[in-house]
């Protein structure tokens, strides 16, 4: 059974779900039924699921599957009863949560260069007043992830020299887990949960064994009763 935690927010409490294999697969497909029946099973309300490219879209969400289907790498939500998700394997997924909404983040490295926590992160405060707490997913880990120097030199020139890691074998890597920590701080918010490396047995890692499906976060806000 995946990772579920609670954050509390002005007027309500945030509730985040973060699978594991144990609960299936939730690749985008089409058709795809079961995946829809494995949403509600989490949280029984329409998603909204997004078409990540890697970019730095973020769209809000004031209703229950608004933007369904949309491309972009960063959801928001004000709204309470709205799931806002995104799909992972070994990206990192981000949960921002503010003062009084949520926002969920697809962050490969790419993306994180092009600073698409900092673009959610200014939308989020916008809309939803002053940060709280960041948490982040399961993801690759800088032992298992060799990467190459020219785009490492990238990460490293936009978030510092903590990013740069080794392979449990001894060569390049990157450490996703500190870079997204230093662009979530740069956006305002302070990591308070880091979530374990993908390439355990327990999740999904296109990375390490090749998997063909993907793990989910997602997260919504529950008034208080």
């Amino acid at each position: 059974m995946g990772y579920p935690r609670r954050v509390l927010i002005d007027g309500g409490t945030v509730r985040i779900f973060t699978t594991d294999r144990s609960d299936g697969d939730f690749q985008i497909r089409d058709p795809a039924p079961d995946v829809e029946a494995r949403r509600r099973a989490i949280v029984d309300a329409p998603w909204t699921w997004i078409h990540q490219v890697h970019g730095t879209a973020v769209l809000e969400v004031s209703e229950p599957g608004e933007h369904a289907g949309a491309t972009a790498d960063g959801l928001l939500t004000v709204a309470a009863g709205c799931p806002i998700a995104v799909t992972t394997a070994d990206c990192t997924p981000v949960v921002l949560v503010a003062q009084r909404g949520v926002a969920v983040v697809h962050a490969g490295w790419r993306g994180l260069v092009d600073g698409i926590i900092e673009s959610v992160g200014e939308r989020l405060i916008e809309r939803a007043g002053r940060p709280v707490e960041a948490l982040v997913g399961p993801c690759i880990h800088p032992n298992r992830y060799e990467f190459g120097t020219d785009d490492l030199a990238e990460v490293i020139e936009r978030y510092g020299e903590e990013v740069k890691g080794l392979t449990a074998w001894g060569t390049s890597a990157l450490d996703m887990p500190t870079a997204v920590g230093r662009a979530c701080q740069a956006a305002g918010w302070k990591v308070t949960d880091i979530g374990p490396c993908t390439s355990g047995d327990q999740y999904f890692s296109h990375r390490i064994r090749g998997d063909d499906e993907r793990q989910t976060t997602v997260a919504w806000i529950e008034p208080a009763a």
